[in-house]
């Protein structure tokens, strides 16, 4: 059987230490209120949109220039009947050379079109991947939330 869980990827031509080191600073293209530690393993940070979208995130895996894995310990999504359904899923990047290019795979473990936040919360991480992070790795700016804010 194969998993269904929300994946999608790109290739850049910068080098997979460029990708790692945008990818580990997620203030730069999720939300700059983010707080907490983003770029060590067992770190801990939380991402909030206004009072519809937190998330704790613990950095579980680290090998630079290849691989982190963000597991999702603690999540409040207030729209959606089940609100904590992130809880225990996994964020995990994958960097790879590939025809002369870095391929970074992303693939949000657990989010699976059974969840009800599917829809939403895959059309959120292919906005802050693909319209965001990319062009933070291409062009150094990426178009992270602005109004994001750490739970207090």
């Amino acid at each position: 059987m194969s998993d269904k869980s929300f994946t999608t990827s790109f290739a850049v031509p910068q080098t997979p230490g460029q990708v790692f080191a945008a990818i580990t600073n997620p203030r730069a293209w999720w939300g700059e209120g983010i707080i907490g530690e983003t770029a060590k393993l067992g770190g801990e940070f939380t991402y909030r949109h206004g009072q519809i979208h937190l998330s704790v995130q613990k950095i579980t895996e680290l090998v630079p220039d290849q691989k982190l894995v963000w597991k999702i310990t603690k999540s409040d999504l207030s729209s959606f009947p089940n609100p904590s359904e992130w809880d225990g899923t996994e964020v995990v990047f994958e960097i790879a050379p590939k025809a002369g290019k870095t391929e970074l795979r992303i693939t949000h473990a657990g989010l699976t079109p059974q969840v009800e936040c599917y829809d939403d919360c895959s059309g959120g991480w292919s906005y802050y991947l693909h319209e965001s992070l990319k062009p933070l790795i291409e062009i150094g700016r990426g178009q992270p939330d602005p109004k994001s804010k750490a739970a207090a």
